[in-house]
């Protein structure tokens, strides 16, 4: 039988495939449904920085309400203590998460500056999560801000969110950096345990009828698995963080690829959306198939086979793939 754990993040999962954050991962109904089907971790949906300082801000209102009336108008006062704030209400997530689940509950914290909201990730490892995912997701439009601003922004988070938990802490980034491999190796230095990739750049759309520019949420395919995948295969060995891929993971073809490549875990959201939790069973035995037919003992024996560091030419990862990419295309026949 075919060994299916991978070591991630410190932990023994019972399997790479990992429920990434998403509306199932913050539904409770669907917590069991998940752990059933096999997922060796949970990523609980994240805790945004603009929910914490609009409830921050909502309570400082609250606070000053009344302070212009009488002293003995008591009633005027709020009862600052009942008020459940959306951060209260995610606390309390991970702890109903934490007690109900026997896989790894991991905490997502979404934020781009530093600041006082930090100890929320201490918050959050104090209501039972086992690590936190630092989600960066910022898009830069001030002209004024450099690339070196930028990352030195990042990396003064994640050494703040670092101080604040003794717990694992890994790091979600998008690809859009000139030279991603040294602001790897930065994170990694800052305090990251682990490294997400990619997040997902959320682009607008406009819409013709009236005129304004809408959000449009379209759940990834397998294509978008390439980016990923090129990034795992040249991180794989050069750095001691664990690797997780994330966008694109559909089939169980997928999720081996990356593991192939590099990857330690294979999150998955939109296949989880599109066909509910179950789906990683149909993806778990998949990848037990192909594994058995090449006579893999474990997951561990192919992890990073395929990775930058292990393959005859490494320039596949590099910019000879580029032109190889381009010359690969051939036409087909035209239909008649």
């Amino acid at each position: 039988m075919t060994t299916f754990t991978t070591k991630y993040l410190g932990f023994t999962l019972s399997s790479p495939l990992v429920a990434s954050a998403s509306p199932l991962t913050g539904n409770p109904e669907m917590w069991e449904r998940i752990e059933l089907a096999g997922a060796g971790a949970v990523v609980l949906p994240s805790l945004f920085e603009e929910q914490i300082e609009g409830d921050a801000f909502a309570l400082d209102l609250a606070r000053d309400q009344g302070t212009e009336s009488f002293g003995e108008a008591l009633t005027y006062l709020p009862d600052v203590g009942s008020v459940e704030t959306d951060p209260d209400r995610h606390l309390t997530l991970v702890e109903e998460a934490r007690e109900r689940l026997s896989i790894p509950v991991i905490a997502s914290l979404n934020g781009t500056t530093p600041g006082g909201w930090v100890r929320y990730a201490r918050h959050l490892a104090d209501a039972g999560a086992q690590a936190i995912e630092l989600n960066l997701y910022d898009v830069v439009t001030d002209p004024r801000q450099s690339a070196g601003d930028v990352e030195r922004r990042y990396i003064e988070l994640v050494e703040a969110v670092r101080a604040e938990i003794t717990i694992p802490l890994a790091v979600k980034v998008g690809p859009w950096f000139t030279a991603f491999a040294h602001f790897a190796a930065a994170l990694q230095n800052a305090g990251a345990d682990g490294l997400v990739l990619f997040n997902r750049l959320y682009q607008p759309d406009i819409d013709l009828d009236t005129l304004e520019v809408t959000p449009r949420l379209e759940l990834s395919t397998s294509a978008e698995l390439r980016l990923p995948l090129h990034w795992i295969g040249v991180l794989s060995g050069t750095t001691t963080c664990s690797l997780a891929a994330t966008t694109g993971a559909h089939t169980g073809d997928d999720a081996l690829k990356l593991l192939l490549a590099g990857a330690d875990a294979v999150m998955t959201t939109s296949a989880l959306l599109r066909r509910g939790p179950e789906h990683l069973i149909v993806m778990e035995a998949e990848m037990r198939a192909w594994m058995e037919e090449r006579d893999y003992d474990s997951v561990e024996q192919l992890k990073g086979s395929i990775s930058r560091r292990n393959v005859p030419d490494p320039e596949v990862y590099e910019r000879a793939n580029y032109y190889q990419a381009l010359h690969s295309w051939k036409p087909t026949s035209p239909a008649r």
